[in-house]
């Protein structure tokens, strides 16, 4: 997959068959329309191009700069590139673009820029100024440009939009088995090793603790869960907490995670964390000694589990 994130430097498209959209989280649905563009390229021998934008549409047009999203964008590149898509193009979403009338947006977008062949698109797309653009017009200009309209049928639309929101709600809340469900992948982030309080050291299980990476990207609900941890190529077993640390009372959310089998230093690097299973809520203890044996057990089922 080539991956193009300046509009003045696209190749020349050959029968270039597009679609276009968010594909925040990658998921199920999402994975239908992946395999309806590449039959569609398949079909007519061209190339399978799928657009998406950065940062979201709706953090410039609405304003809703806390929205946060399922996958970064080196995520959601990573992600694309396991679904032989022939290119991915990155465009910068800004008010200028925004701005644009609908019909500019064809012409001068989708047409001058890929040439396309074929448009695969949702029956609720809405693009250009005060999104008065949608299917109906790009229906009424396809025979002017010469591109084949594919309609993606409303039950698979309304099937990404539901389950977009349903894997936000799932991970906000601590459900990761939902969540890992609809993604179809299990759901993972890289956060960076911040110096913490060595409490866990003292409890026999050493964390390190995390400092998410990228602001935009969907912090899990409270909660400890069996995880695997990446740590530069090798991955090992662990478990994660997040929460407030009742049992010492502390008021502020940390994000800690025991490496099973791992003592090496590692302050200061980026690692990522997979999230398989949630074990249990955060719970105030009466005593560290209740808290220590309480971590022996998650231990124990994170082991069991993974």
């Amino acid at each position: 997959m080539q991956v193009h994130q300046h509009l003045y430097a696209l190749p020349h498209f050959t029968k270039s068959v597009i679609t276009i959209g968010a594909f925040d989280g990658v998921h199920k649905g999402h994975q239908k329309i992946l395999a309806a563009l590449q039959q569609e390229a398949q079909r007519i021998g061209g190339e399978s191009v799928l657009i998406t934008f950065h940062p979201h549409p709706r953090k410039i047009v609405a304003g809703n700069f806390s929205l946060q999203m399922i996958n970064t964008l080196e995520e959601k590149i990573d992600l694309l590139s396991q679904h032989d898509i022939d290119h991915l193009v990155v465009v910068p979403f800004t008010p200028a673009f925004a701005d644009q009338s609908a019909e500019g947006y064809v012409r001068n977008f989708l047409v001058e820029k890929f040439k396309p062949h074929s448009i695969i698109i949702g029956y609720d797309h809405q693009f250009g100024k005060d999104r008065k653009g949608n299917l109906e017009l790009l229906q009424k200009m396809a025979p002017e440009y010469h591109y084949q309209l594919i309609e993606i049928p409303k039950h698979v639309t309304n099937e990404i939009v539901i389950s977009s929101t349903k894997i936000r709600n799932a991970l906000l809340e601590s459900d990761v088995e939902t969540a890992n469900e609809l993604l179809g992948y299990d759901f993972f982030f890289t956060g960076k090793v911040v110096n913490g309080d060595k409490l866990g050291r003292e409890l026999g299980y050493p964390t390190a603790n995390l400092e998410y990476t990228n602001s935009d990207k969907i912090h899990l609900g409270q909660g400890v869960y069996a995880v695997y941890v990446k740590v530069k190529e090798a991955v090992y077993k662990g478990m994660l907490s997040i929460g407030t640390r009742p049992t010492i009372g502390e008021g502020d959310e940390k994000v800690e995670v025991n490496i099973f089998d791992f003592n090496e230093e590692i302050y200061r690097q980026e690692i990522t964390v997979t999230v398989k299973k949630y074990l249990r809520p955060q719970v105030k203890y009466s005593n560290l000694y209740e808290l220590e044996k309480q971590l022996a057990k998650d231990k124990e089922d994170s082991l069991r589990l993974l």
